[in-house]
């Protein structure tokens, strides 16, 4: 069985980055992992700061696609490990969204995404579903202790 996510609401609607489930990172609180994950664009700016403040994840997310804002340049060379850090911490910081993920087994974990073609699946499944291998990772490191 492959367990889908994409939205909040739904049965594993904490997998999502953007689950009200707040992180310490780099010595700041953050909401969501949304907000870290965005804010880490404009990473030394006071773009990422800005971020951070926000008070929704929908908020955070809008504002690290907003190209008007200078996107630093390693991006594409450091998103993935970005992402990878916020999840890991995600789960280590909440005991019972850790359970939820351990109790997938070794199940398949796709973000359902309809728009997006890296993080999630996209509209008809061909995407690449990073979120989705970054939480298997995840769920293998949390098993190992």
């Amino acid at each position: 069985m492959t367990i889908y996510f994409y939205g909040t609401r739904s049965e594993y609607g904490c997998f999502s980055n953007f689950s009200p489930h707040g992180v310490e990172l780099d010595g700041l609180w953050w909401p969501t992992n949304e907000h870290f994950f965005q804010a880490q664009k404009f990473a030394g700016t006071p773009h990422a700061d800005a971020i951070r403040q926000v008070k929704t994840p929908r908020d955070a997310a809008k504002m690290g696609r907003d190209r008007s804002r200078p996107l630093r340049e390693d991006w594409e060379e450091v998103k993935e490990e970005i992402m990878g850090r916020g999840v890991l911490r995600k789960f280590e910081t909440h005991g019972d969204i850790r359970e939820v993920l351990l109790s997938t087994g070794d199940e398949e974990i796709v973000e359902n995404s309809p728009s997006d073609y890296y993080w999630g699946c996209g509209k008809d499944g061909s995407g690449k579903n990073r979120v989705g291998v970054i939480l298997m990772e995840v769920r293998e490191k949390l098993r190992e202790g």
